[in-house]
């Protein structure tokens, strides 16, 4: 009997102190099993766009809110690899990496947007040349996932006076760039419209459930630390691995994070990132360059640039590509995630 009234009266002391400590926004963690007392989230103290907690190094307060995220992305399913005739991993359609790059996409978001209270988030997908039951198949999965989209079919006769191409003398080829070159002035002329964030995407990467959570909290919490506006990627690709160059490691949600100096075009950054260069951004649609995103690596120059480690996303290109599969990830499970 004295060992139950022991037991109460501890139950009642220990429920006070974690109503004292919520009061005085302190974190309590039982180190029997590593949960946050405190926290609603027993797994996660986090709260994005509030604070985020690293065991052990303790808690950012995050200044750098995140108000919304728009998606940007460009597909096009009637072509395969722009300047290549190789076969991708999985040896699929096209059309089949673009559905997947869109559902992977979605269920991304929806674990976001259960994760946040305040941000807004959109998608944008400016189509060139896919064919009228692709495009069909992709409103039914944007309709479907209660997200607000807009569709945008390309029209590239608006575009042709703006590019500028190399001549590689042929002709399939050089057309399927100033499509591709199109959708790219398409997607930073878009982007001026934004409020916040903006994720612009191709339509070849497997998104894990967890890329869109993790790239806002590091996000905030990066460009927190760094008191200025950042560029993030969702792939850690193989061919920077090549390279012998410094890096800085930094911390995110569940991810380790280093910076880097070169990227494709898949990337995240902000509203601010893209007025401040929007002159050099538009370039990248108007004149093609050797290698394409040297404009990208020129601005990674001055800003800070991040890729996660392992990567958040799966570039599906060719198996022995070295932009593609990225190291010590399961390449065949986050596709399989992905189908309809």
């Amino acid at each position: 009997m004295r060992q139950i009234k022991k037991t109460y009266k501890r139950g009642i002391l220990r429920k006070l102190l974690v109503k004292i400590c919520r009061l005085l926004g302190y974190e309590l963690i039982n180190q029997a099993d590593m949960s946050f007392v405190t926290s609603e989230n027993k797994e996660n103290a986090s709260i994005i766009g509030n604070k985020s907690i690293t065991l052990p190094l303790g808690e950012t307060t995050i200044k750098r809110k995140i108000q919304s995220l728009d998606i940007i992305l460009k597909t096009c399913t009637s072509v395969n690899l722009v300047t290549q005739n190789k076969e991708r991993i999985f040896e699929n359609k096209k059309s089949e990496y673009t559905f997947r790059t869109l559902n992977s996409l979605i269920k991304s978001l929806k674990k976001a947007f259960d994760n946040t209270k305040n941000i807004n988030f959109h998608i944008t997908v400016i189509d060139a040349g896919s064919t009228e039951n692709d495009k069909s198949i992709m409103r039914k999965i944007l309709d479907k996932s209660d997200i607000k989209f807009n569709f945008i079919d390309l029209n590239l006769n608006d575009y042709l006076k703006r590019i500028k191409i190399i001549n590689k003398n042929n002709p399939q080829i050089e057309n399927n760039m100033k499509s591709t070159m199109a959708s790219i002035i398409k997607s930073f002329e878009i982007s001026k419209n934004a409020n916040d964030l903006v994720y612009f995407v191709e339509d070849d990467y497997i998104h894990s459930i967890d890329c869109i959570s993790e790239m806002i909290s590091a996000y905030e919490k990066f460009s927190t630390i760094l008191e200025d506006e950042i560029f993030l990627l969702p792939v850690d690709y193989p061919y920077l691995y090549q390279k012998n160059q410094s890096t800085s490691l930094f911390i995110g949600q569940k991810y380790h994070w280093r910076s880097v100096r070169e990227s494709l075009l898949t990337f995240l950054t902000s509203k601010k990132m893209i007025s401040k260069y929007y002159g050099d951004l538009i370039k990248m649609g108007e004149i093609e360059h050797e290698p394409y995103e040297t404009i990208l690596h020129n601005i990674y120059d001055k800003e800070k640039c991040f890729s996660p480690l392992p990567s958040l996303a799966l570039h599906c290109t060719n198996v022995n590509s070295v932009f593609g599969l990225s190291p010590t990830i399961n390449f065949k499970k986050l596709w399989e995630e992905s189908k309809l």
